[in-house]
């Protein structure tokens, strides 16, 4: 469709697990027939529990992972189709957060150089350098990173709630215009989990595109109008996120909403 980010046509990818004592080397199907699309400057929320798919759904639209079947579109370009070239710079254009902040982030470095690094691989040059310091003091600021932890290193003076900040903000110092974002406040505790998704939001209002993906329905529906539920690789249910809550039609989406804490 016309003026979309992303588009997504039957997308399938298949894993085979490896020969062993307990394995039997049977291919498993990790998504199976996934479509939707993705307009410009629209959130879409895709919800399932651990194993569903999701972080495969991901890596799948970057071109990580190399699907077995279907289509992916990134602006009109299939991502597999594309050179080396071209396909790192369509991944310029995209910013990802991974599940896992732990693995996110280069251990060597600083707070700030971590989340300086991506902009000094594309800028280069003195001045670049100092723009992008000041791009990402900004963001540690907005992301309410407490500024005496800035110089820290990465791998022994932030726990996991903070490594979580670091990983947005290093996602977000390039304008990314799709974000893809891997449960992005699971490490967060309430407060600052509303900070994350106020920072997030308000990029999206400005025009950015972004997947959530996340198990909570409730996230779900206040950072998304749209979204879509993934039940072992399948796509089971999609719709307003409104009506996703209020009139659930698979039996999956009902437990899913089962499971939440209620007073």
């Amino acid at each position: 469709m016309s003026g979309d980010s992303l588009n997504v046509r039957e997308l399938g990818v298949r894993f085979t697990a490896r020969r062993g004592p307990f394995m039997r080397g049977e291919d498993v199907w990790a998504l199976e027939g996934v479509s939707f699309s993705l307009a410009a400057g629209e959130t879409l929320a895709v919800v399932g529990e651990s194993g569903s798919g999701k972080t495969t759904l991901l890596r799948s639209i970057l071109g990580l992972i190399a699907p077995t079947s279907g289509v992916v579109e990134l602006w009109g370009r299939q991502i597999l189709s594309m050179t080396n070239g071209e396909r790192l710079a369509v991944r310029r254009r995209c910013g990802y957060v991974i599940q896992d902040p732990y693995g996110a982030l280069p251990p060597t470095l600083t707070v700030l150089g971590a989340v300086t690094e991506p902009w000094n691989i594309v800028h280069r040059g003195r001045q670049a350098r100092e723009d992008g310091d000041v791009k990402a003091k900004d963001l540690l600021t907005e992301l309410k990173f407490p500024r005496e932890l800035w110089g820290a290193s990465v791998r022994y003076s932030l726990s996991g709630g903070q490594r979580q900040r670091v990983a947005v903000a290093r996602a977000l110092i390039l304008a990314p215009e799709l974000l893809l974002c891997d449960e992005p406040t699971a490490m967060q505790d309430v407060s600052t989990r509303a900070e994350v998704m106020e920072v997030l939001n308000r990029r999206a209002e400005a025009g950015m595109s972004m997947i959530l993906v996340t198990h909570d329905l409730l996230l779900a529906r206040r950072a998304a109008r749209r979204a879509i539920v993934l039940y072992r690789g399948r796509v089971v249910e999609s719709g307003g996120t409104d009506e996703l809550l209020e009139r659930p039609t698979h039996s999956y989406t009902r437990a899913l909403l089962a499971a939440l804490p209620r007073l």
